[in-house]
């Protein structure tokens, strides 16, 4: 299905997407988190399936799940939450920015698997990092051997697997094994974005 991209400013200044998907009713929002993102973002945290490929700690009380916010998201003005209807349902991790490239992630609750919305998601925040830093050319993206779905999220998207970084990240007491993604400006036509 098309999607549009519409550019506007939050309370604070910084800029948000908005996408339609599956129905005009029910919308994809690229925006800061907040704190009462709290609960939902417990939700998805809190599952160890979600988290089986990060780098991060489960998460287990709303306690931690504000400290993460506050601590983690809020101070790093790309650190976005996607959302459903204002719900919370995908973590984007902070753009960790060098020069002309940029590193981005993300995890999306269970709950929402297998529908598409990952895709969604990253297609919006390459959108996004691109328009708003035209100094970065390259975008890179790290994904677990095994973790497949990542893997296809990022194929869909026009991420070009590059190559495999043997034992390159420590994620749950392992030193794990990674293919590394690249997405270049000059790919944004070929994607569609």
């Amino acid at each position: 299905m098309p999607w549009a991209v519409t550019r506007a400013a939050n309370s604070r200044g910084q800029c948000c997407l908005t996408t339609s998907i599956m129905n005009p009713s029910n919308s994809l929002t690229l925006r800061p988190f907040k704190l009462s993102d709290a609960d939902d973002v417990l939700k998805y945290v809190s599952d160890d399936q979600v988290t089986k490929f990060l780098g991060m700690e489960t998460i287990t009380t709303k306690d931690e799940a504000l400290a993460y916010i506050t601590n983690e998201c809020m101070p790093l003005p790309w650190h976005m939450s996607i959302c459903i209807n204002d719900r919370s349902i995908v973590d984007v991790p902070s753009f960790n920015h060098e020069g002309h490239k940029a590193e981005i992630g993300y995890c999306l609750a269970r709950k929402y698997w297998g529908q598409g919305i990952a895709t969604q998601a990253l297609k919006m925040s390459v959108k996004m990092v691109l328009k708003d830093f035209p100094e970065i050319v390259r975008l890179e993206a790290f994904a677990d051997v095994e973790n497949i779905g990542s893997q296809r999220v990022l194929e869909k998207d026009g991420f070009k697997k590059e190559g495999i970084l043997r034992k390159n990240t420590f994620i749950k007491g392992s030193i794990v094994d990674e293919f590394i993604y690249s997405f270049l400006s000059t790919d944004v036509t070929k994607a569609k974005l």
